[in-house]
C-alpha cells in the first residue's frame, strides 16, 4: 500500500516547512519538497494536507488500558480503554500498566489487552508490576519479563510517597531499578522504572538516594504525577536539573487544581523558564485511572476517571495559552517519551520511522486526521476504524 501526503506543513516535531511524505505500508519512505507520481504508476492513496499541520503521532507513556481504580470498593473499578478514545486523541502509541490494584487487575490481562490494541491498529507496550513491592511479574522475575516478553519494556508503576504504596525501602526500590536496568540492557529495551509519586512528605527523596548512592543512572527512573502539588513540582524542577526525567499527568479534575495541582500547560512553561531542558520533560494522561480524592483522615471520598484526550489538550493549551512554540510543546508527547522508552521507530517524522502521523487544523490546532502505522484511523474527526466491541 502506497500513500502520498501532499502540501502539509511538517513538524517533525522540529519545523521542516511544506513538504510531501511518501508512505509504504507502515513506514515513512521518503520526504521531499515535492513528490510527483509517474504516469501509469501503481495505485496510490493521496491525502491532501493543504492548510493542515502534519505532526508525529502522540505517545502516551502511562495508561491504565484495562482500567484501574478500586479505591472505593469493587464498584469503583474503572472500565477498559476503547480504541477510538485513543485514536481520536491523536495517540498512536501507548504504554499500559497496573496501578493500586495488582490483585483483580493482573499482568496476564494487561498483556492480552496490549495485543488486542495492536490487532486493532495501534502500537502498545506495557510495564510489569503495579504499585506494590515485591513486584508481581508474569515469569516470576523482572529481568525475565523484560527479556522474554516482547511487549514488556519496563517496570511500574511502583508507588512512593503515597498512603496507598507498599512503603518500599531504599534497598527494595534499588533492587527493582537494578533488575529493570539489567533486563533492559540484555534485551535492548528501556528497562525504565516508572515511579508513581504521591503527595507524601518523602517526595523524590528515594530517587535522589538511588542516584547518590548507587551506580544506577538517574535517567533509568521516570517519576510521574510530578505536577501533583506545588512542593512536588518544585522538587521535580531540582530533579530534572540534575539530569532526571520528569513526567506530568494531564488528567485532572477542578478539585485537584483548586487544591494546588499545577496545570500541565502552565507547568511546562514554568519548568522551561526555570532552565529545565525540554528533553527532560514528558506528559502522560494516566488514562482510565481513577482520580480518587480523600478526606483529611485519608478516607475515600469519591473519584472520577482519567481521560487520554487530556494528553493533547494540555499540549494545545501550552501553545495557545502559554505561548510555547508548537515544535517545543510537541516534544513532550513525541520525541521525549520515545527517547525515555527507547522506541526508536516512534516519536518523529523521519524516513524509516513508523508512519504514525497526526494532522492538525492550522488555525485552531484541532486534531483532524490520524494515521497509525500507515493506516488512516480517523478522518476529518470521524473514526474510520473502531474497536471490536464499539
Amino acid at each position: 500500500m502506497l500513500t502520498l501526503i501532499k502540501n502539509g506543513e511538517i513538524y517533525s516535531p522540529n519545523y521542516l516547512g511544506r513538504k510531501d511524505i511518501l508512505i509504504t505500508n507502515d513506514k515513512i519512505a521518503f520526504i521531499d519538497d515535492r513528490i510527483e507520481i509517474p504516469d501509469n504508476f501503481a495505485p496510490i492513496q493521496i491525502i491532501d494536507a493543504t492548510n493542515l499541520l502534519v505532526v508525529p503521532g502522540f505517545i502516551d507513556s502511562h495508561v491504565h488500558i484495562i482500567g484501574g481504580g478500586g479505591e472505593g470498593g469493587f464498584k469503583t473499578r474503572t472500565p477498559e480503554l476503547m480504541l477510538t478514545d485513543i485514536t481520536t486523541s491523536g495517540i498512536t502509541t501507548l504504554v499500559g500498566l497496573l496501578g493500586t490494584d495488582g490483585t483483580t487487575r493482573r499482568m496476564e490481562s494487561l498483556l492480552a489487552k496490549a495485543r488486542a490494541l495492536e490487532e486493532e491498529g495501534i502500537s502498545c507496550f506495557i510495564h510489569t508490576g503495579s504499585y506494590q513491592v515485591p513486584v508481581k511479574t508474569l515469569t516470576g522475575k523482572i529481568e525475565d519479563d523484560i527479556i522474554l516478553i516482547d511487549k514488556i519494556i519496563g517496570v511500574g508503576e511502583i508507588a512512593i510517597s503515597d498512603h496507598r504504596s507498599s512503603e518500599p525501602t531504599f534497598e527494595e526500590l534499588t533492587k527493582v531499578a537494578a533488575a529493570a536496568r539489567n533486563g533492559g540492557i540484555l534485551s535492548g529495551k528501556a528497562g525504565i522504572l516508572e515511579v508513581h509519586v504521591g503527595d507524601g512528605d518523602g517526595k523524590l527523596s528515594l530517587l535522589h538516594e538511588i542516584a547518590d548512592k548507587t551506580d544506577i543512572p538517574i535517567r533509568q527512573l521516570h517519576p510521574t504525577h510530578i505536577n501533583r502539588n506545588e512542593e512536588l513540582f518544585r522538587a521535580g524542577i531540582d530533579y530534572a536539573k540534575r539530569g532526571g526525567y520528569v513526567d506530568f499527568t494531564t488528567s485532572t479534575i477542578p478539585q485537584f487544581l483548586e487544591e494546588g495541582e499545577v496545570k500541565c500547560s502552565m507547568g511546562l512553561r514554568m519548568m522551561l523558564e526555570e532552565g529545565v531542558p525540554v528533553g527532560h520533560i514528558t506528559f502522560s494522561s494516566d488514562g482510565q485511572a481513577s482520580l480518587p480524592f480523600f478526606n483529611s483522615h485519608g478516607e475515600y471520598a469519591g473519584l472520577q476517571v482519567g481521560k487520554v484526550s487530556s494528553l493533547y489538550h494540555e499540549v494545545r493549551d501550552s501553545v495557545l495559552e502559554e505561548g510555547i512554540p508548537l515544535e517545543t510543546a510537541l516534544k513532550v508527547i513525541t520525541t521525549n517519551p520515545a527517547q525515555v522508552l527507547k522506541l526508536s521507530s516512534k516519536g518523529s517524522i523521519q524516513t524509516g520511522k513508523d508512519a504514525d502521523i497526526v494532522f492538525l487544523q492550522k488555525e485552531t490546532l484541532t486534531i483532524d486526521t490520524v494515521m497509525a502505522r500507515g493506516q488512516v484511523m480517523v478522518e476529518k474527526q470521524v473514526p474510520l476504524i473502531k474497536g471490536t466491541f464499539e
